[in-house]
């Protein structure tokens, strides 16, 4: 490796190496990998209830979901860029993925939230689209 080639979260002294224990620590003593399991199952089958033209594919495990774009008909970017406006940050991948990956103790009102604006924002995508 070279400087800059590689970076950890909790790599490379003994502070760091004890904070990502009591991570692990909190990880199963709160249940939030079985927290996440059942938020994820929730959350991918909100999104999956979304109708839309613009969506190939949802999947997910976890917390961590991928809402793959037609892109013939909408950017993975421009959704990305229109849910950020709304208060929700995603990641656009590989320029058709919107890739969500919430935090683990995220509650399902705020879930509940984000699965709405994912659904206008392809509404105001798809009314874009037919309007041209």
């Amino acid at each position: 490796f070279q400087p800059g080639d590689h970076g950890s979260t909790f790599g490379g002294n003994p502070l760091a190496a004890a904070v990502g224990l009591e991570a692990l620590n909190l990880l199963t003593e709160e249940g939030l990998v079985e927290q996440s399991a059942e938020k994820g199952e929730w959350l991918l089958s909100r999104l999956r209830e979304i109708r839309s033209p613009l969506i190939r594919e949802v999947r997910g495990r976890g917390l961590f979901i991928g809402i793959e774009i037609d892109p013939e008909l909408a950017s993975a970017r421009e959704i990305c860029l229109r849910l950020m406006a709304r208060g929700l940050l995603s990641k656009e991948t590989h320029e058709v993925v919107v890739r969500l990956a919430p935090p683990l103790a995220i509650d399902r009102e705020l879930l509940a939230w984000a699965v709405d604006q994912i659904r206008e924002v392809l509404e105001e995508l798809e009314n874009v689209r037919k309007a041209s």
